[in-house]
């Protein structure tokens, strides 16, 4: 696995979780995902994708958030987290991706580390800086997500920075030459690079829940939300508490 992440960016590993696993933790994010809905229907109308802070203090009920915690902290998914992340893992947090309301809203291709930065020098550092990886778990079957192998470790051809920021004509939606499209069945487990350049495919009424794991680095972890790191009683709780513990001494540092 390690070699293949570091060829093209990403890794598939398909069947990865049971279903007793996924039955346990699905309940937890509809719950989260219905409050969502209630308190953000404007920002859901206006084509919102996905959502954020699932671990926070104040998203879930205790005992669905040692549940959701307890699925973070699971040793395979640290094994894995520790083979792909040599310089950590630490835990970074948690989104949750969902169709558009409206089925006409368009995908777009994009690295996460351009709402980070505009200026193209610091997306460019971005390839050879801290690394963080999505690690997605879809609930359902779904079409799943386009990347662009490579682009982990190479900055954008031409015709890639054209449709990713709209320019010469081109659309953030247009297809690109040489993607992977990777669907999704409920139970693999897909890990991505988040700087690679890559897009969602909607449909399916897909429900995948994004774990972001990333470098033990400082200057990483300063986005990380405090009140979504678990407190020292729910750390004692965990079996496998060292990818919150990692988190953790480094925003001490």
């Amino acid at each position: 696995m390690q070699d293949e992440y570091q060829e093209n960016g990403f890794v598939l590993a398909r069947g990865f979780f049971s279903e007793a696993e996924l039955t346990e933790i699905e309940p937890v994010l509809r719950v989260f995902h219905e409050n969502w809905l209630n308190d953000n229907q404007a920002f859901y109308e206006n084509g919102a994708i996905n959502s954020a802070y699932i671990t926070h203090k104040d998203a879930l009920t205790p005992s669905r958030r040692t549940a959701l915690l307890d699925f973070i902290a699971t040793d395979k998914l640290l094994k894995l987290a520790q083979m792909l992340i040599p310089n950590g893992p630490a835990f970074m947090g948690t989104q949750l991706f969902f169709d558009p309301k409206h089925s006409d809203r368009k995908n777009y291709w994009h690295r996460d580390g351009q709402y980070n930065s505009d200026d193209i020098s610091e997306q460019k550092a971005m390839l050879t800086g801290g690394l963080v990886l999505h690690f997605r778990v879809p609930l359902v079957d779904e079409r799943g997500i386009e990347l662009m192998p490579r682009t982990h470790f190479r900055w954008d051809t031409d015709l890639e920075y054209a449709t990713r920021t709209a320019a010469d004509g081109r659309n953030v939606f247009d297809d690109l030459p040489d993607s992977k499209a990777i669907p999704l069945n409920r139970g693999d487990l897909l890990v991505f690079n988040a700087n690679m350049i890559h897009r969602g495919l909607y449909g399916g009424n897909r429900f995948a829940l994004d774990i972001i794991f990333c470098d033990t680095d400082p200057e990483l972890l300063r986005f990380v939300q405090p009140d979504c790191l678990p407190d020292m009683q729910e750390l004692n709780a965990l079996a496998h508490p060292q990818i919150f513990q990692a988190t953790l001494q480094a925003l001490r540092s």
